[in-house]
């Protein structure tokens, strides 16, 4: 018995423990699905109950390569056996062989590369390598449009809801996505940076037209406006090229990377024109690029080039948009490759929540309550999207028939 509990018994008090027991709780950020993934290979999920689910939305988009894919597994269990972390202070040559390889896929050979970790980071920092470069503030972004959730790139992204007061500046001004008109308007000597998708993603899958990206490619290199693509979402391979916006024949000033760069390993980068010098301290991190990162990246890369992944990717998301657009409940399909939004003249959410609970598919949602997401791994195979079409035509009948 302690000191203090033997004075309290001679002194009469009777000592009553405190039955309520305080846990840290995680913030409750998001709407969870009752699902309990435990394993997971190629396209499949399997959950704690040994429930099999088909993954068409790979985490948002995160998935590029399959659930644990053999390759990528042995690129990270080696190199967490030799050594997981150091700072940037030390030479990683992972790095520079990432750098390499990543210039080959995507033919920026002549572009440098920044490594970070996160699309919002990514975007951060190439917003910020802007104004350094001419020492402008505005920055023009587009309606729809969603570039992350730290200060700049939140403030850049339109949707009120998740922008607090401190992120709140008269530097960024929103124009209306694919009008070529608006663009004549406001790109001038005072913009610093115009920042926009290759393809909308939570905005429900939109693509800018070639006209539009080219207008905007010559408005700022008149304007030295320095114009980011944030292909986050939108690249690597999952358009059916590299990048998306090569399909309109541009070459940005900056790149935004992320998400499927590393298959679920936290990676991302700015890949940088030659039009900027680098400097020491201008930009920074702690964790971006290191041993594991980049052995992910790596892996992902191999495997994109050896698979032919940019090839299937198109294959296999042309077969499926055009069979989405045979359904007659449906009002629109757009995207690229597997990037697909299909929209309907009805909210999604019971569709997508029926294909989940009764057929077993995962999907995905967006800001336009409309449209359905469809972002599965590059390696889909064909087998594997007629069963997801298979499921979406007797959920379309179930659909129609409860409205």
């Amino acid at each position: 018995m302690r000191f203090s509990e033997i004075m309290n018994y001679k002194l009469g008090i009777i000592f009553v423990p405190d039955q309520t027991i305080n846990n840290l709780t995680l913030f409750d950020v998001y709407p969870l699905f009752d699902i309990e993934p435990v394993k997971a290979q190629g396209s499949w999920i399997w959950d704690k109950n040994g429930v099999k689910y088909l993954d068409l939305y790979g985490g948002h988009a995160v998935i590029s390569i399959g659930h644990s894919h053999p390759h990528y597994v042995k690129m990270l269990e080696e190199q967490l056996h030799k050594i997981g972390f150091y700072s940037n202070s030390v030479k990683i040559p992972q790095q520079e062989e990432l750098a390499s390889k990543l210039g080959e896929l995507s033919g920026y050979n002549d572009y440098s590369l920044f490594l970070c970790n996160s699309g919002a980071e990514a975007n951060e920092n190439a917003i910020k390598l802007a104004s350094f470069h001419n020492k402008r503030k505005k920055v023009i972004s587009f309606s729809k449009s969603f570039h992350g959730r730290t200060s700049l790139a939140v403030a850049a992204t339109d949707d009120a809801s998740i922008v607090s007061p401190v992120n709140q500046t008269d530097n960024i001004v929103f124009l209306p996505f694919n009008d070529e008109s608006a663009l004549d308007e406001h790109i001038n000597e005072e913009v610093c940076a115009v920042i926009i998708e290759g393809i909308q993603g939570v905005g429900g899958v939109n693509v800018p037209t070639d006209s539009f990206l080219q207008k905007l490619s010559a408005l700022c290199k008149k304007s030295g406006a320095i114009l980011i693509l944030d292909e986050v979402q939108s690249g690597y391979a999952r358009s059916g090229k590299f990048f998306a916006h090569q399909y309109s024949g541009i070459k940005p000033d900056l790149i935004t990377i992320a998400k499927g760069m590393g298959n679920g390993f936290p990676v991302a980068g700015v890949l940088i024109s030659p039009l900027f010098q680098a400097k020491h301290s201008m930009l920074g991190t702690t964790f971006g690029g290191n041993y594991l990162a980049c052995a992910a990246a790596i892996a992902v890369l191999d495997i994109i080039k050896e698979e032919n992944l940019i090839a299937n990717a198109l294959e296999t998301g042309n077969y499926l948009m055009n069979e989405l657009k045979k359904f007659e409940a449906v009002k629109e399909v757009r995207g690229l490759g597997l990037m697909i939004g299909v929209e309907f003249g009805f909210p999604s959410a019971p569709i997508r929540n029926k294909l989940l609970h009764e057929y077993k598919v995962f999907t995905g949602a967006s800001s336009n309550k409309n449209t359905l997401r469809i972002l599965p791994a590059l390696n889909l195979k064909k087998a594997e999207a007629d069963i997801f079409l298979e499921a979406f035509q007797k959920t379309l009948v179930q659909e129609i028939v409860n409205q």
